[in-house]
């Protein structure tokens, strides 16, 4: 399977590096970065992962628009947890592979990155960073912020625009349902989940109208579920081999 987590291991298999650190094609790394990355792994040894703060760059005679909201533009990229170091409990806050790195000895010890997650060609794939920070953290290893070892990220200009996010929702929808089918959580419970979802997204959009931001984060958590409930169905549908 080709993809970004198997670039991802592929990288790792070309160095014997303890700490790897991986870095988006179109993100600038402030100088400071990889020093307070490798300083965090040498002071804990049992830090697994560690990444900092993202930044934007919007593209020139761009802004962010009045629809996106700041929780929102971590689709494309931001992440900001605040100024001071943090040793993270909850997966959903792991740091972002734009900004990401990762002891060797705990990649090893899970196999490395899930091949079946990440961005594959043009499917928006994601989840592959949090479903490594669940490994971690259920494994007795700690996930951590740490502001200062800031990256800069640019921002596409084909993906400010509604369809874009769109389609990434529902990208992320099958990534949830992937990661569930790994921990073993796939069934008939799938459909109350996901339909108690995606009826709450809906009765917040139309709550939210008036707010265009708010309305569409609503509208595209909602239209994630359909996704999620999509791959279910064909899971169920589909004979084991």
């Amino acid at each position: 399977i080709l993809g970004l987590s198997t670039a991802r291991n592929r990288g790792a298999k070309e160095t014997r590096a303890p700490i790897l650190a991986y870095l988006d094609d179109d993100a600038i790394a402030s100088p400071q970065w990889l020093q307070i990355l490798l300083n965090a792994y040498e002071n804990n040894e049992k830090l697994a992962v560690a990444g900092g703060k993202v930044t934007l760059i919007w593209p020139q005679g761009y802004s962010q628009p009045n629809w996106l909201s700041d929780q929102l533009a971590g689709s494309l990229g931001a992440f900001d947890l605040g100024d001071n170091v943090i040793y993270i409990s909850q997966a959903d806050l792991t740091p972002r592979g734009v900004n990401y790195s990762i002891r060797r000895d705990f990649l090893e010890k899970i196999g490395g990155f899930d091949p079946n997650l990440g961005r594959i060609g043009k499917k928006l794939l994601s989840n592959e960073e949090l479903y490594t920070t669940e490994l971690a953290l259920a494994q007795g290893w700690q996930v951590g912020y740490f502001p200062a070892a800031l990256v800069e990220h640019n921002v596409a200009p084909e993906r400010i625009n509604r369809q874009w996010f769109m389609r990434r929702s529902w990208w992320q929808g099958i990534s949830e349902h992937y990661r569930e089918e790994v921990a073993g959580r796939t069934g008939l419970a799938q459909f109350g989940r996901g339909g108690e979802r995606l009826a709450r997204g809906l009765v917040k959009y139309v709550k939210f109208i008036n707010d265009p931001a708010k309305s569409f984060d609503n509208l595209l958590y909602a239209y994630g579920q359909i996704g999620y409930l999509s791959e279910a169905a064909k899971a169920m549908l589909t004979p084991q081999k």
